[in-house]
């Protein structure tokens, strides 16, 4: 029969495990930061659809720690930025990145 003391320990370590799991780096996301990047992406992306100026097909978005990168093939300018403004007006972006070029 397992002792209580080696239960109190068996279970700190397990949450040791699990905590440590969840910590995020300068390069890897959390499980949250992870699951709040595909939100944010999945926002920018609708928003990207919803414009008729932006050609959203033609627009990828990445996101990593509330960092949207914006990239792809677009025909003007003016697309390339809207796709800019929209991003920055999405919840929860921190910054954009634009490697979005034209054709």
């Amino acid at each position: 029969m397992l002792s209580g003391k080696f239960l109190k320990m068996l279970a700190a370590f397990f949450m040791a495990a699990v905590l440590a799991g969840c910590a995020s780096t300068s390069n890897e996301a959390s499980t949250g930061e992870f699951l709040d990047d595909t939100v944010i992406t999945t926002r920018v992306k609708a928003a990207l659809v919803k414009d008729p100026m932006v050609s959203a097909l033609d627009v990828s978005v990445e996101s990593f720690k509330g960092a949207v990168q914006l990239s792809g093939f677009v025909k003007t300018a003016a697309e390339r930025d809207r796709a800019v403004k929209i991003a920055n007006d999405v919840p929860g972006v921190t910054q954009v990145f634009n490697s979005i070029q034209l054709r």
